[in-house]
């Protein structure tokens, strides 16, 4: 787990416990994410789907079916300010007024239906019951799959993590038939080669790559603890990412047909449709969804696919925190790992409990906008420069050759110790100088909402020193010099399991070759005696007499 694995430094354990942190804090608004994805999939086993007209209960007097009547209306009350609007037939007196200007359907079914959204975080107001019952399922639905741990997940992951292809698929084709799609690929696919010189492009694209990928969260630490000690770590590293970017490109070829379907039935352009957030999810997918033939359908088909998404990004979150737990604590959790798991769901449900209230959206564009932003990229920094710097990049590349029988080529030297660091300090340097308050529509958040922002976006960095400072108290002798430098060596527990390392040292597996001709295998403390004179163990790779080899 991510704490286990700072036995290699554990001066530095604390970045581990920011991971946890991390995944925590996301696990609880990720979370609402799916109760809202739940919540639409329900409603969409109907004979039309919800939102696809006025008639609804939640609609205001300001309604309009379609895009082209809203964008009407406004640029009618812009242009004539004083004109007068005939009665709405669908607005009787008891409607409430909500807003001065006209909103789709679907944007009311969001706002009003969904959401029931207050005017502001001050007025949290009452929980929606239907969000409630779809939060309990969602939790339910990761506790069944994550009670076992590994083993359930393992079985999991074949449909969650194929599904989606195919429902995208689908979407592709029906998408793709829709009048005015292919402008909205057209759209897609033109680059703009001016953005390049937007910083705040790059470290969008970077969160991007931090969220698709999972570096620095811990999932990936913890999911490739279970692989063989010989699995091909190095192939993954690289088929990964590939299929991750290429399933990435695919899915917005999906959406971008729609969006382009959009343009031509509201007569706008496709940069004028686009929306980011959960107003693209939420509000103009389902737009798009119930104009067309047989649109529950297509909304079930739809919504299914991001929840199989949204769950395998849940596995890796919530098994990185309660694995890491486990570990921790194994005298008192191992045997206990299911109803563990069953309490830190409990746990996680309680913490989400406020996002499913009128105000929660508040709250959500709060978590959204502080976490796993300016955290993640420093987490990620102090990884390389523990590994590349403390550790010793040297060493960290046999121990890669310990394992596949080859060493890393110098091209990925050159990126972990000098590339993606520079990298993620001007990522760091471009959020600082493009930071902005929290937006969500019109409304200015309070400060008190902005310093709460701030307190739950620096923990999972504060963690950090904090964890340092302690470690270094409970070493308990030397000075405070002979402490640190005792810290910054690995501990005893690093490396593989003796057994495993004895077969290495003496050929038994593949790929691996012991001779005083060869190039020797990284020393662990405890793992061989050193001689008098020679380097101290984990500072360094230097060839001594193996008491095991003789």
């Amino acid at each position: 787990s991510p704490l286990a694995l700072w036995d290699i430094c554990p001066l530095f354990k604390g970045v581990g416990w920011g991971m946890i942190i991390i995944s925590g804090l996301v696990c609880i608004y990720y979370n609402i994410i799916l109760t809202w994805v739940i919540y639409y999939l329900v409603l969409s086993f109907a004979a039309r789907v919800p939102w696809d007209s006025c008639d609804n209960d939640f609609n205001t007097c300001n309604c309009t079916e379609t895009r082209i009547e809203e964008h009407l209306r406004n640029l009618t009350e812009q242009l004539m300010p004083n004109f007068t609007w005939p009665a709405n037939p669908r607005c009787n007196s008891s409607t409430p007024l909500h807003v001065n200007y006209s909103q789709t359907s679907s944007n009311e079914f969001w706002r009003y239906s969904v959401l029931k959204q207050s005017d502001g975080i001050d007025n949290l107001g009452s929980i929606h019951w239907g969000l409630l019952l779809s939060l309990i399922g969602a939790w339910l639905l990761i506790f069944a799959c994550l009670c076992k741990g590994v083993k359930s997940v393992g079985k999991v992951v074949y449909v969650t993590a194929t599904s989606p292809y195919l429902f995208l698929a689908i979407l592709m084709v029906r998408n793709c038939m829709l009048p005015g799609s292919w402008e909205g690929i057209r759209f897609y696919i033109t680059p703009v080669w001016s953005k390049l010189a937007n910083l705040e492009i790059w470290h969008e694209a970077a969160l991007q790559v931090f969220f698709a990928l999972g570096p620095a969260w811990g999932g990936l630490i913890t999911m490739s603890s279970f692989n063989k000690f010989k699995n091909n770590c190095y192939r993954d590293a690289i088929a990964v990412p590939i299929v991750n970017c290429l399933t990435s490109i695919f899915g917005g070829f999906v959406i971008f047909a729609v969006v382009g379907f959009m343009a031509h039935k509201t007569g706008k352009e496709v940069s004028d449709v686009v929306d980011k957030g959960p107003g693209l999810v939420f509000v103009a997918y389902p737009e798009a969804i119930a104009q067309m033939p047989v649109a529950p359908l297509w909304a079930i088909l739809f919504f299914l696919m991001l929840i199989t998404i949204g769950l395998d990004s849940q596995f890796g979150m919530f098994e990185t925190m309660t694995s890491s737990f486990v570990d921790e604590f194994p005298r008192y959790l191992r045997k206990y790992k299911t109803p563990f798991v069953g309490l830190m769901c409990m746990v996680e449900f309680l913490l989400g409990l406020p996002l499913i209230t009128q105000g929660g959206i508040y709250i959500f564009t709060i978590f959204d906008w502080f976490i796993g932003t300016f955290a993640l990229c420093i987490i990620a920094l102090f990884e390389l420069i523990v590994i590349c710097y403390v550790y010793g990049i040297h060493r960290f590349r046999a121990d890669i050759e310990l394992m596949l029988g080859y060493k890393p080529g110098h091209y990925w030297t050159v990126m972990w110790c000098g590339v993606t660091p520079l990298a993620l300090v001007l990522i760091l340097i471009s959020i600082a100088a493009n930071f902005t308050n929290p937006v969500l529509e019109n409304y200015k958040f309070p400060p008190g909402s902005i310093a709460f922002g701030w307190l739950i976006g620096s923990i999972s960095i504060i963690i950090i020193p904090v964890v340092a400072v302690y470690r270094i108290y409970k070493v308990g002798k030397g000075s405070l010099l002979e402490r640190i430098r005792y810290l910054l060596r690995p501990s005893t527990d690093w490396g593989p399991p003796k057994d495993t390392l004895y077969n290495m040292r003496m050929g038994k597996l593949d790929n691996i070759v012991t001779s005083q001709t060869q190039p020797m295998l990284p020393i662990y403390p405890g793992s061989c005696s050193v001689p008098e004179g020679s380097a101290t163990p984990g500072t360094s790779d230097v060839i001594i007499k193996d008491p095991i080899v003789d």
